[in-house]
């Protein structure tokens, strides 16, 4: 190590200044890998099959990205509105928003050391010298500011800063995952409520059948008409769809709940509002990104990246430790002691750099190093598994369609039914217990076509959540909300 101090009474700063503009141009330096985006897929489609079968109730828009607010392709003002209650009340955004504000912060503590340091100090106290012949008593005090400022001559500082800016993406694509959760949850949760109804309506409508079947069954048992085990079978039945109510009934309040909390509320504070499957509209045309673009619209995907991001700055930071720190000092004080006083300052400048330390530094660079690999092999795995998710929505979604289809020709069929059972009564031909049992089985394929509809409209759901919804910039979004600017959600 390497110092000097010169004390006199005037800084002859002329004489420093030219040695500290050199230093100071070293400090643009910055050792390590300068992180680069990884190249984008080259792949064009997810699953060929999947794109090419749809096309009866639903086509995609290959190419086209999910613009606005996804949810309002259901049409549904009342979904619009919990959504943007959920958006503004939900305390996970909320622990989000403040995540990547202490992030911010850090970013700034780190810039600081880019900076000089500027304290200040002083002491004062008394004190006895030996150096004549008798002892001499006399008070002291020194007063004054000091700098500090290290060059980075080699960008361990730079490094640092930037890590912790990667680091404040990467809360803010959580933020904005979060995001993308909450609006799917309570699109999902607000599908659920209403298909709970439907199906509840028919089940009530089953059992009502049901009970004019067990009564007419009873009468013609009294008649002589018919036999103790008609009356049973009548019964069984009966109580056998009674038990269909109850779990609907569950999954209809479990869905309330689910709703109250995303809004930030307790069930007890807050109830959403009934939904009816008859007031969402399923999207004819949803819009897919190619995959090569999609990566820069998935929080998760651009998580990974600032991961990566943020490995990247690691190992400038570990490359950076191996070399030597330059460092200036300054300081002025004014001191006294005894009787006499004097302005003194005082400059210097330090190197201190590795010299031996059993390959410690080195193995931390190495670490650094395969720590960034795994981080790249992270972001690749995670590109490809939302290529994956999307292929098996959209797969998901062409066996909804060919359910629909099935279950639509076995409603068909089960209406065309009861209307013969019915008219067949009307003439004389058949018994009302043959146009209760239609109407049952009309129930039944109508219960059917609710759980096929509600699958079609949930997939379609994920769908959007699987494209990454529009989420990112929502962090902007709410920026903007809190300073009082009218958000794009709104």
């Amino acid at each position: 190590m390497k110092s000097s101090a010169r004390f006199i009474n005037k800084p002859p700063f002329k004489h420093t200044f030219g040695a500290m503009a050199a230093l100071l141009f070293l400090s643009a330096c910055a050792v390590g890998p300068d992180y680069q985006m990884p190249p984008p897929s080259l792949s064009q489609h997810y699953d060929q099959q999947a794109e090419q079968r749809l096309g009866q109730q639903q086509r995609i828009d290959l190419g086209r990205k999910v613009n606005g607010d996804w949810w309002s392709a259901f049409q549904s003002p009342k979904l619009d509105k919990v959504v943007r209650r959920a958006i503004d009340g939900n305390l996970e955004l909320v622990a989000a928003d403040a995540t990547i504000r202490q992030a911010a912060s850090s970013v700034a503590a780190a810039e600081g050391a880019l900076y000089p340091q500027v304290d200040f100090g002083a002491q004062a106290g008394r004190q006895r010298v030996h150096n004549g012949k008798e002892p001499a008593i006399s008070n002291f005090y020194a007063i004054g500011p000091r700098v500090g400022f290290d060059l980075d001559v080699f960008g361990g500082n730079q490094r640092l800063v930037e890590q912790q800016d990667a680091f404040t993406d990467l809360q803010r694509h959580r933020y904005e995952a979060a995001y993308l959760t909450l609006t799917g949850s309570v699109a999902s949760q607000a599908l659920l409520v209403a298909s709970a109804n439907a199906q509840m309506r028919a089940v009530e409508t089953l059992l009502a059948n049901d009970a004019r079947n067990l009564e007419l069954v009873r009468m013609a048992h009294v008649n002589g008409t018919t036999t103790q085990i008609d009356v049973a079978l009548a019964e069984t039945r009966l109580a056998q769809d009674r038990t269909l109510l109850p779990p609907l009934a569950q999954q209809r309040d479990s869905a309330r709940h689910a709703l109250s909390i995303l809004t930030g509320k307790g069930p007890g504070d807050w109830s959403a509002p009934d939904f009816d499957l008859d007031e969402f509209v399923l999207p004819a045309n949803v819009p897919v990104s190619v995959p090569s673009e999609m990566a820069h619209e998935r929080p998760d995907v651009l998580q990974a990246e600032a991961q990566l991001h943020m490995a990247s700055a690691a190992v400038g930071v570990a490359t950076a430790n191996l070399y030597p720190h330059v460092t200036l000092s300054a300081s002025l004080a004014q001191a006294a002691s005894g009787n006499g006083g004097a302005a003194l300052w005082g400059f210097a400048a330090g190197l201190a750099g590795p010299l031996f330390d059993g390959g410690t530094l080195k193995a931390e660079r190495q670490a650094a190093v395969d720590g960034y690999k795994a981080s790249l092999a992270g972001y690749q795995q995670t590109v490809i598994s939302s290529f994956g998710q999307v292929a098996d929505t959209l797969q998901a979604i062409n066996h909804d369609a060919e359910e629909h289809q099935a279950q639509q020709a076995a409603l068909q069929a089960a209406q065309t039914s009861l209307q013969l059972n019915r008219q067949a009564y009307a003439q004389g031909e058949n018994s009302i217990l043959q146009v209760l049992e239609a109407e049952r089985a009309y129930q039944q394929a109508l219960l059917g076509q609710i759980r096929v509809k509600t699958a079609q409209y949930l997939d379609t759901v994920r769908l959007y959540v699987a494209l990454g919804g529009n989420s990112v910039g929502a962090f902007e979004q709410r920026v903007a909300y809190r300073e009082g600017q009218k958000p794009s959600y709104q």
